[in-house]
């Protein structure tokens, strides 16, 4: 299997992840995926009234150095290592 095929596979276990997974784990989670598929941030960081969206967009910030590849591959092992504690 290669690695877009991988990681789309494991896009679709992400989304049964246990509820009680914490929001540093998803918002890791989320700045992986948005890097892998959209590349660095595009967008200005949301105001401060909107928490949620800054939160997101920091966690995307913050993997911008990452290629379209490692992102991948990091959000592969983040995904198998939550799904091993919920385990």
């Amino acid at each position: 299997m290669g690695l877009q095929e991988d990681f789309e596979a494991h896009a679709e276990k992400a989304k049964t992840l246990p509820e009680n997974t914490t929001n540093a784990s998803k918002l890791i989670l989320y700045g992986l995926y948005k890097q892998a598929i959209v590349g660095p941030v595009n967008t200005p960081r949301p105001g401060v009234f909107y928490q949620r969206d800054r939160a997101k967009w920091d966690a995307w910030k913050a993997v911008g150095g990452k290629s379209k590849e490692e992102a991948m591959n990091d959000y592969i092992t983040k995904v198998k290592q939550l799904q091993e504690e919920a385990a």
